[in-house]
C-alpha cells in the first residue's frame, strides 16, 4: 500500500497553473441518442444516463452499440476523451465523467459533453478531479434548473482546473488507479462474503424456525400480541422534529433512517400515537409497498406512519425478537403474500395479517433461536457494525487519498 507520507511529498512544492477546462481542451456537445437507437452488436456507445449507474472513472468497453448509420450521426469519441455529463434531476450527478480507453472509435448523444484533453492534461487526472469537491463547488455556480438541473457545455468550459506538470498528473492517476483497483478488488470480496453470510443467515433462520406437526403450538398473531395498525390522516410534515417511520425507512430486518427522512411536529406527536406509544423491541411489518418488510423498534420518540402495524408480545413467555425473526422466514412471508391481494401493488388488511399462525416454542428455545441469528443479522443488515461498515470504509478511505492527492493551494484571484 503507497504511505500517506510518499503522496505528501509527492505535491511538496508542486507548481500548479490554474486554467478554464476550456483552455486545456476541446469540449463539444452531442446530441441525439435515445436509448431505442441501440442495437445488440455495431458502434461503441455511451449514453450519458449509463454514466451515472454502470460506469466507473474509465472504461475500455460499453454497455451499449448503435449501429453504423446511426452513428454517422452522433458526436464521436476517441481514445483518451472524456465523457461528461451535463444533466440530470439531481446535482450530484451533473458533471461525472468517464475516460474512453476503447481502441474502437465510441459516439456519444445528448445530456452529455466530450473533452478531447490537450497535451497539457490527462484525461484520467480531469475525471479523477471531478470527483472532488473543487470541482463541486465550481458546477453549483453554474447549475441552472430546479426539477432537471442542467450545466451547459459553455459554461462548464469556465470551470478552473489546476494543473500540475505531466508527470505529476501521471504519478497522481497511476496512484489513484492503485487505490481504485484495490477498493474495487475489496468490496468484492466482501459484497461477495456479505452474499454468502445473507445465504448463511437465511439458511439458519428457517431450519430454526421450522418445526414439525405437533412439535409446538401453534397461535395467531392477534392472540399473542398487542398491535396497533396506523390508520388515519398523518399531519402536515415539517423539515425537523418527531422522525416519523414510513414503510420506505423498513427494510428487511431494520429502521433505515437515512433513505427517507420525514418529520412531524412535536404537537401533532400525541395525536398520531394517539393508539400506541412505539417502544424499543417493538416489532414492525409493512403492509403495502412494499408487503411484508419486517423491522425492530431500536429507539425512542419516534412516529409511525400508515402501512405499518405495530407488535408486541402480551406476555414475557413471548420473546418479541423471536417473533422479528420468525415474520421475516420464508415460511410466514409464504403466507403472508398468498394472504395479500393486488396485482401492480400487493398488500394486506390488518385484520387478515392478525389471523396468520405462528409458533410458539419454550421461551428457553426463542431465546436461543434468538441468540444464534442476531450474532448472523448483525453480520448482515446491520448499518455500524459488521461487512457492510466494512466496505463503506474502504470506500470512505480511497475517498481521503483521493482528496489528499487533488487537493492545491487555492487560485490567488
Amino acid at each position: 500500500m503507497i504511505k500517506q507520507n510518499f503522496m505528501k511529498n509527492l505535491l511538496d512544492g508542486v507548481e500548479v497553473e490554474w486554467k478554464t477546462l476550456g483552455e486545456v481542451g476541446e469540449l463539444v456537445r452531442g446530441n441525439g441518442l435515445p436509448k431505442s437507437d441501440f442495437t445488440e452488436i455495431g458502434v461503441p456507445a455511451i449514453h450519458y444516463g449509463q454514466i451515472y449507474t454502470y460506469y466507473s472513472t474509465f472504461t475500455t468497453e460499453t454497455k451499449s452499440f448503435v449501429s453504423y448509420e446511426t452513428a454517422k450521426k452522433l458526436k464521436k469519441v476517441d481514445t483518451g476523451d472524456v465523457v461528461i455529463t451535463n444533466t440530470s434531476e439531481n446535482l450530484e450527478d451533473v458533471g461525472k465523467a468517464v475516460v474512453y480507453l476503447g481502441k474502437v472509435q465510441a459516439v456519444t448523444g445528448g445530456h452529455a459533453t466530450i473533452l478531447k484533453p490537450s497535451n497539457e492534461i490527462l484525461g484520467k487526472y480531469f475525471a479523477y478531479f471531478t470527483q472532488t469537491e473543487m470541482f463541486a463547488s465550481q458546477k453549483r455556480k453554474y447549475a441552472k434548473g430546479t426539477k432537471v438541473i442542467d450545466v451547459s457545455a459553455t459554461d462548464m468550459s469556465k470551470i478552473r482546473i489546476p494543473i500540475p506538470h505531466l508527470k505529476v498528473q501521471a504519478e497522481i492517476v497511476r496512484i489513484l488507479d492503485t487505490f481504485a483497483e484495490l477498493t474495487s478488488e475489496l468490496t468484492a470480496e466482501l459484497t461477495a462474503e456479505l452474499t454468502d453470510r445473507k445465504k448463511q443467515y437465511t439458511y439458519y433462520r428457517d431450519k430454526l424456525l421450522t418445526f414439525g406437526e405437533g412439535e409446538v403450538e401453534w397461535k395467531a398473531l392477534g392472540e399473542v400480541c398487542d398491535y396497533v395498525d396506523y390508520r388515519g390522516k398523518t399531519p402536515k410534515k415539517t423539515s425537523n422534529g418527531i422522525f416519523l417511520v414510513t414503510a420506505k425507512n423498513i427494510r428487511m430486518g431494520y429502521i433505515d433512517y437515512q433513505s427517507s427522512q420525514e418529520f412531524i411536529s412535536e404537537d401533532d406527536y400525541d395525536l398520531v400515537m394517539r393508539r400506541g406509544l412505539p417502544e424499543i423491541g417493538d416489532v414492525l411489518i409493512t403492509t403495502e409497498a412494499p408487503c411484508g418488510f419486517v423491522a425492530q423498534v431500536d429507539q425512542n420518540n419516534i412516529a409511525l406512519a400508515q402501512r405499518v402495524i405495530k407488535y408486541r408480545s402480551k406476555d414475557e413467555h413471548f420473546n418479541n425478537s423471536f417473533l422479528k425473526h420468525y415474520l421475516m422466514g420464508g415460511e410466514f412471508q409464504k403466507k403472508l403474500h398468498e394472504a395479500a391481494t393486488g396485482s401492480t401493488v400487493k398488500g394486506i388488511k390488518g385484520s387478515k395479517l392478525h389471523k396468520l399462525t405462528i409458533p410458539i416454542p419454550s421461551l428457553a428455545e426463542q431465546n436461543r433461536i434468538v441468540s444464534i441469528l442476531d450474532k448472523l443479522d448483525i453480520l448482515t443488515t446491520s448499518i455500524t457494525e459488521g461487512l457492510p461498515r466494512e466496505i463503506e470504509l474502504r470506500q470512505k478511505q480511497y475517498e481521503y487519498y483521493r482528496n489528499m492527492l487533488l487537493s492545491f493551494p487555492k487560485e490567488e484571484v
